[in-house]
Order: C-alpha cells, then structure tokens, then sequence
C-alpha cells in the first residue's frame, strides 16, 4: 500500500484516480482557462482527482530558439490566477534551487524534470518546501535508482512525494516504456503517475526539436493503468498541432474525455483483482519442499 500524499487540500488515495494534466508549456492565459476549465468539469463528470499542470519554462528545449514559455514571475501570476478562479491545484516544473521558494507560494506540486532528478540542491531545496514533490524519473536511470531520489526528499523532512515513470532512451530518438518500473518504483511506498504523452515522445528527433508519436498514448496509458499506475500524467492542448511545445505528442482537449473514461474503467477492473505474485527465482524449491 502506498502512503497517502497532501495536495494542497487534497489528499491522493487508492480509490480515486489521480490525474494530473494541462499543456506542456504556459502559452498564454486564454489556454490556460479552456483547458483547466475542460478538465475541471471531466474530472467533476466522471470522479476523478485532478492537478492543473503547465511550465512556466521549459528549460531543456532541443534548441536555442526554441519557445521556452513566460518565465517564472508571469508564469506563477497565470498559474495562481488559474488556481484562484477554479479552485484546482497546480503543478509546473522547477529548474533551479533559486525558484523553489518563490513557486512554492504559488504551487500545490513542485515537479523536479526528468533530467534533474538525481540533482541533489534541487530536490533539497523542494523538499524544504513543503509541498508535494513530484519527481520523474531520468530517461537514463533503472527505477531502482529512484530510490536514492526518495531518501534525498525524505532526509530533508518532505514525504508529500510521488514518482512518475516517463519511458527510457532507448537510442535513435526512441524512448521505450518497461512497465515493471511502476511496481518497482512503487516499493519506496509512494504513489507512481504514469507520463502517456513524454513516453512517446522523440527526443531531438525532428532535428531542432522533439517529435513524437501521439497514436500510441492510448495503448500505452491503458497497458500503465493495469500494470498498477495510481495516476496518470498527460498533456493535452486546445489544439496540439499549433502548440509551440510537444506539439507531436500532446492529447487533443477535444478527445481526452474518451481516454480518460477508457483508463478509469481499466482502474476499475484492476481494483478488483487480486493480488498475484509468483516465485523469484530460486524459491521455487523452497516452496516444493513446504
């Protein structure tokens, strides 16, 4: 069983989904409001838990010029007028030791990117926060060795934490998914979010930027949900094709509702299995001998 885990107000637990959604990159306010807005009233409909979810900067961009968002001062102001307006949490990216403080004041979830996970400043100065912290595990990292990122936010006192498996570079711009990882993460006792559309992404694979494979969100979100996921990241857009991040990869609002349905009937079924477990290698003698 996984240790429950503060959300601002909220609290994660086993028999609601946690979903956590919104556009990959802070574009402009107006998006910001449909989008949290869609959402807020799917998560109503169908019973769903929800965090609000939008970069304020996305600092690893293939490219110079790539678009990396407003910043954190204009960002946080969007982010918090969201938060105000609907009554959501929040949730962005965290870069730099420096931002924390200052996010926090805003923010229900400070997320450490994949490629800092294993930065040790940052993951103390967010766990000094207090607030939850969501850590994605680095493309270049066995889920293992998620456990040395746990005991960095647990030595610094914050247990409000959750891991969120986003695939691994598997070399060619490919990323490849290995859904052992949420079981296995899920022993350091918190909660694991599944990343459907950073999982299919391709990194670098459009030249100056990432390309992705949008098609296969919904096979690899339902195949997490049943390998046990407690939660689904995802981000979606008015209109994917002209977003100016993760254009290839992000989840049509208009279609979202569909998926959405399809892994919470999926969670359903799962709850009700039970648990199966067969022998490591090595015991089955032991148990023949019983």
């Amino acid at each position: 069983m996984v240790k429950t885990v503060k959300i601002g107000s909220m609290e994660t637990s086993p028999s609601r989904f946690l979903i956590i959604a919104g556009p990959c990159v802070i574009e402009s306010y107006d998006i910001l409001l449909v989008t949290a807005r869609h959402l807020l009233a799917l998560s109503r409909k169908h019973n769903f838990d929800l965090v609000f979810k939008s970069s304020f900067d996305k600092a690893n961009r293939t490219s110079v010029n790539g678009f990396r968002g407003p910043g954190l001062a204009e960002g946080l102001k969007m982010l918090a007028e969201v938060k105000r307006e609907l009554g959501v949490p929040v949730l962005s990216d965290v870069h730099e030791s420096a931002q924390c403080d200052e996010a926090a004041a805003v923010l229900d979830i400070l997320q450490i990117p994949a490629f800092l996970c294993r930065q040790t400043d940052l993951l103390v100065a967010a766990a000094r926060t207090g607030k939850a912290v969501n850590v994605k595990k680095g493309q270049f990292l066995a889920p293992r060795d998620m456990t040395n990122a746990v005991k960095k936010l647990v030595d610094s006192g914050n247990e409000n934490i959750l891991l969120t498996e986003r695939g691994a570079s598997f070399g060619y711009n490919n990323l490849v998914v290995d859904f052992r990882s949420i079981p296995i993460m899920q022993e350091n006792g918190y909660p694991v979010i599944f990343d459907a559309t950073h999982s299919v992404q391709l990194p670098g694979g459009a030249g100056d930027a990432s390309s992705g494979q949008r098609q296969y969100v919904p096979t690899l979100a339902r195949a997490a949900v049943v390998a046990g996921a407690d939660g689904m990241f995802m981000e979606v857009h008015p209109n994917p094709d002209e977003a100016k991040s993760d254009a290839a990869n992000q989840v049509p609002l208009a279609q979202v509702e569909e998926l959405i349905e399809q892994c919470l009937k999926l969670r359903q079924v799962y709850q009700t299995l039970s648990p199966l477990a067969l022998p490591a290698p090595g015991q089955c003698k032991q148990l023949a001998a019983i």
